[in-house]
């Protein structure tokens, strides 16, 4: 299974919506969130959601950004409004995946995304 996604370069104020779509083959796709690592830092949740679409968020994003899935596509989506110079890191989606036999927690391979001031 592998997950992928896009960023981009945004201005200050702006908005940016990320995207990750999951490819495989897999039985269905649990919990997805997004995450995202500063040079030097952890890996920190932004956004997650459940498969019946019941969110949390960041408390630095709440408000500003919307985490949303559609499960006939497998994709999960980050609706990121209002961004701030403080936003720019490497976003990272994930997933927890189920087969018959097996559950599989998957990173992305990150995207950046930079808000310039």
């Amino acid at each position: 299974v592998q997950l992928q996604a896009w960023g981009g370069l945004v201005q200050a104020g702006g908005s940016l919506r990320l995207s990750c779509t999951a490819s495989g083959s897999f039985e269905r796709i649990d919990d997805m969130g997004w995450y995202r690592q500063g040079p030097g830092t952890q890996r920190d949740m932004v956004a997650a959601i459940t498969r019946y679409h019941v969110t949390d968020y960041e408390d630095s994003v709440r408000g500003r950004f919307t985490i949303s899935r559609d499960n006939d596509k497998n994709t999960v989506y980050l609706q990121m409004n209002n961004l701030r110079p403080e936003d720019t890191s490497v976003y990272f989606c994930n997933a927890r995946f189920w087969g018959k036999t097996w559950s599989l927690n998957k990173w992305g391979r990150g995207t950046l995304v930079t808000v310039s001031s």
